[in-house]
């Protein structure tokens, strides 16, 4: 299947952009993003309750927002589960503003609350910051699940492209953690493998909206000179074992050039006995998810998520 149309005019007018985001500052490249994501904000999908808070974090203070969904009478004593949700950008943009149409969503859909993390960002604070935050936080919301309101037996994780990277990241060392397992880890377009060589790469490296050289600028900002590009906590393809993980819904899209490297994920971790719900999204490009307000294709992929999270927290 050829890539949508929409998709195609949309990768085309972000290569109109002088200079591209990769070639600003931080904090140019995360405004930019900020302003791009705010165009495609549709109708928010409807929640009982959203609020912002902070709670504790290594580097101090870290902000979340947890959403509550709506629920009817016969569900009022129902205790319902948590997804912890960690953002894209590549580790350096986003944050929960940017996702917080596609959390609404999740909420809604999974019929579950949704913790959404502010982790720390790169080129201030690059790997392995970003990771830490993200097990702190899942602890941190399993710890005081009846402040939340949730079944700390029912927790998960997830995330979409660096969240997704950070999510797989987390499932691999929550098998070390004494504590209840995580039930899923919703992996979106994850980036998986920093050694490249992937196929998809080749084909979707350049006009496809995650351009090599955005790659090439998100490597520089996270991961430090000399840092081993095989460690786990950066590539969760490289881990000696993927066996013992929380089950997952991995979630590729057909025109990405992270598309191989997700489902090599995939594969392995089905080959390792883990429960595997494998979905790539034909005709879709990287972070597609975010497009839900104008593309009509992104609903049902939307609805399929919330009913694998529905099934594993509600």
């Amino acid at each position: 299947m050829a890539m949508l149309p929409v998709f195609r005019a949309i990768c085309d007018a972000a290569g109109q952009a002088d200079p591209p985001y990769w070639e600003r500052s931080p904090a140019e490249a995360r405004a930019l993003g900020r302003a791009g994501i705010a165009f495609l904000t549709g109708t928010p999908a409807p929640v009982a309750d959203v609020v912002d808070r902070t709670i504790p974090g290594p580097g101090g203070a870290m902000p979340v927002r947890v959403y509550r969904p709506l629920r009817d009478a016969s569900a009022a004593d129902v205790v319902p589960g948590a997804l912890v949700y960690l953002h894209g950008g590549g580790f350096t943009m986003c944050d929960l503003d940017t996702h917080d149409a596609l959390c609404r969503d999740l909420c809604a859909r999974a019929g579950a609350v949704v913790v959404s993390v502010d982790y720390r960002l790169a080129p201030e604070h690059p790997f392995p910051a970003a990771v830490v935050d993200a097990l702190a936080a899942t602890r941190w919301v399993q710890d005081h699940a009846s402040e939340l309101g949730v079944d700390p037996a029912r927790i998960a994780v997830g995330g979409d492209s660096a969240g997704g990277n950070l999510s797989a990241v987390v499932a691999l060392a929550w098998r070390v953690e004494s504590r209840p397992p995580l039930v899923l880890q919703l992996l979106c377009y994850p980036g998986t493998d920093r050694r490249g060589g992937y196929e998809s790469q080749r084909l979707f490296g350049t006009g496809f909206l995650l351009e090599d050289r955005a790659r090439e600028w998100f490597v520089r900002c996270y991961v430090p000179a000399g840092t081993d590009i095989e460690d786990w906590r950066l590539s969760p393809l490289c881990a000696p074992s993927v066996e013992g993980v929380a089950p997952a819904m991995v979630v590729t899209a057909e025109c990405d050039p992270l598309r191989d490297e997700g489902d090599a994920y995939a594969a392995r971790l089905a080959a390792a006995g883990v429960r595997v719900e494998h979905c790539r999204a034909e005709g879709m490009i990287h972070g597609f998810l975010q497009y839900a307000a104008i593309v009509p294709e992104v609903a049902p992929i939307l609805d399929d998520i919330g009913a694998c999270l529905r099934e594993a927290l509600a």
